[in-house]
């Protein structure tokens, strides 16, 4: 496999525990919208320490974006990239990913689960070619919702999101269950994208066959 040592070329904040990190794009690197790569913060303490991580920037910018949550908890990798500064390097290494865009669908989230559809929708976007797609975004507060301006900009009423925690007239508060999917969606023949929390995925996707989804068309990483 190989690697990849890349500077750190901007870290901004998203949400309250979400920064976007802007690095170095080595000569040749490509990837699909929806793809990831394994990423190690270069140090002596950290660079065994892989963890799989999504490009939500388009690959024909001249450097590579990811979208990273810090759980703060406890002293894991996320907490010590939200440490880190503009010089610092990480380790990148090749290009995998399942979910690989097919066709107009609903884009189902779960907090940081919607990263790998970032650049599948910005590259959708920027082709003219979101029509027929919807983005449902669950998320525990309205604080935590990642782009929110740029998903409404983009998706305008097809850009739907719930909260769990948090009772706010402005958003739906209920659970991504089989009455919101009912209330929501006509027609489950179309193209399903889901991810987020494994329990989370694991129970939608089986709500979405229930209700009429072809597996072949429920598209989640394996």
């Amino acid at each position: 496999m190989d690697e990849h040592i890349v500077r750190i070329l901007k870290i901004e904040p998203v949400t309250h525990n979400v920064r976007r990190y802007t690095v170095e794009k080595p000569a040749g690197y490509k990837f699909i919208p929806g793809q990831a790569t394994e990423v190690s913060i270069n140090s002596d303490r950290w660079k065994a320490e892989k963890r799989p991580f999504t490009f939500t920037c388009l690959n024909n910018k001249p450097y590579l974006e990811f979208t990273i949550k810090s759980y703060t908890d406890h002293d894991g990798v996320t907490n010590a990239l939200g440490k880190l500064h503009a010089g610092d390097t990480l380790i990148i290494r090749d290009v995998w990913g399942t979910i690989n865009y097919k066709g107009p669908g609903v884009f189902i989230a779960g907090g940081a689960g919607v990263t790998p559809f970032i650049a599948i929708l910005r590259q959708l976007y920027a082709d003219h070619a979101l029509a027929g797609n919807m983005l449902i975004f669950s998320n525990k507060t309205s604080g935590d919702i990642i782009l929110e301006e740029e998903f409404t900009q983009m998706l305008g009423k097809n850009f739907l999101n719930t909260l769990t925690e948090e009772n706010n007239p402005s958003f739906e508060h209920r659970m991504i269950d089989e009455s919101f999917l009912k209330d929501h969606i006509t027609d489950f023949s179309r193209y399903f994208y889901v991810c987020g929390p494994d329990p989370m995925v694991l129970a939608i996707t089986g709500l979405l066959t229930k209700l009429g989804a072809e597996t072949e068309t429920v598209v989640f990483e394996k």
